[in-house]
């Protein structure tokens, strides 16, 4: 179980890059630019320890699930993305998918 949840940590860790990065303008700004770089490192870290028990497809499929889902909710929740109908459903998909791996991982 603890390499699942550094895989959840792993993929916060992506969120919190991409959203460092929107604030960082490009990388002109360096606080942001640091906590971007920052979370990169701990989320490959994170991942890089939770590789150890869990396949490597899993892994990285429900890693990078995390983030773009995270990203996107981030999206529709700060910067007023809209959510469409459409987007919606994507997003409903990458949810599914990821919980679809935890479970099979499990079982």
């Amino acid at each position: 179980m603890a390499a699942w949840a550094q895989l959840f940590a792993a993929g916060v860790l992506e969120i919190v890059m991409a959203f460092a990065l929107k604030a960082s303008a490009g990388t002109t700004r360096p606080a942001p630019t640091l906590l971007a770089v920052l979370a990169a490192l701990g989320s490959i870290w994170l991942l890089a320890a939770a590789v150890r028990t869990l396949p490597l497809g899993v892994a990285y499929a429900v890693w990078t699930g995390i983030g773009a889902l995270g990203v996107s909710l981030v999206g529709i929740a700060i910067f007023a993305e809209p959510p469409s109908p459409a987007r919606l459903l994507c997003m409903a998909f990458v949810f599914g998918g990821i919980a679809g791996l935890k479970v099979l991982e499990q079982s």
